[in-house]
């Protein structure tokens, strides 16, 4: 990276740190004021601060040391989109780069090897703030980062301005994890907006896997994985499948990976990495049922 870009870099991160702790303060009084106090939990709040502390040192780590050093590598043999300003391409860099998070994340519910780094986000009961912090740096460690970063490497977008769009379109989801009202769902034809968002993480069975949109809804309508908040029902949140019950981080980073594993071994059949995490499930309900 560049001194200049760099220097870019951790300015943002330093507002955007002003901007979390304003938004989840704001949000709490907000609650508070109405007499609902249980969309807070201290113990939750700090633990998804710390979640959200290694996602993004993990992060920054993986970035310099190789998702740049394979953006580079890969660049040469994409389409070399050249362009004396690029900064001309950002609204193109970031339209694309929302619609590679749609197919990532999409991936990432679809796959239980990629759903092992995405679990501990939906793992919370409460919606509020602090769970969009509630990340999970193993997506580094899967390879999920990378379905999100190469694409633009193929096309040829200068890597700066694509982690310039990235972390906007974060910042953006931040502002996705509230059930306050929001002016944003004037635009929910085109926008994400919070209600969108509460739909996917849901887990009732209408609920489960919809509303996949980083920015831009309209990846969700024209692949058909959309669902309004008026058509899914009442909306409960956390996972369907082995619920952590804990405030240990290392509990919340890692029990997907531990239960992926035991299953794995237990039946000694690869399908379980590849297909989805409700996957095993059946299949054991189906071999109860052939005795």
């Amino acid at each position: 990276m560049s001194g200049a870009f760099m220097t870019h870099v951790l300015v943002f991160l330093a507002i955007l740190i002003v901007v979390v702790l304003a938004a989840t303060t704001f949000e709490n009084f907000y609650w508070k004021n109405r007499e609902l106090n249980n969309t807070y939990g201290l113990k939750e709040v700090l633990v998804n601060f710390s979640l959200g502390a290694s996602y993004k040192l993990i992060d920054a780590v993986a970035i310099a040391l190789y998702i740049f050093f394979l953006y580079d590598l890969i660049q040469p043999y994409g389409l070399q989109v050249e362009i004396e300003n690029q900064w001309l391409l950002f609204p193109l860099i970031y339209l694309a780069v929302d619609f590679f998070f749609y197919v990532t994340h999409y991936i990432m519910h679809k796959v239980r090897w990629f759903w092992t780094g995405h679990v501990t986000h939906h793992s919370s009961d409460r919606y509020n703030y602090s769970v969009a912090l509630r990340q999970n740096f193993t997506v580094v460690i899967n390879g999920a980062l990378l379905i999100w970063w190469l694409p633009s490497a193929l096309i040829g977008f200068d890597k700066e301005l694509v982690l310039l769009a990235m972390e906007m379109n974060l910042l953006y989801q931040f502002f996705m994890h509230t059930e306050m009202p929001s002016k944003l769902e004037r635009f929910g034809m085109i926008l994400n907006t919070p209600s969108h968002h509460r739909v996917h993480h849901g887990r009732n069975p209408s609920q489960i896997d919809t509303n996949f949109a980083g920015t831009f809804i309209i990846w969700d309508k024209i692949f058909g994985t959309f669902v309004p908040l008026s058509q899914a029902g009442d909306i409960k949140y956390g996972i369907t499948r082995l619920q952590p019950n804990t405030y240990n981080p290392i509990t919340l980073v890692f029990h997907e990976w531990k239960d992926m594993l035991i299953d794995l071994i237990r039946t000694k059949n690869i399908r379980v990495l590849t297909r989805g995490p409700g996957w095993i499930d059946t299949q054991d309900k189906l071999k109860k049922n052939d005795v």
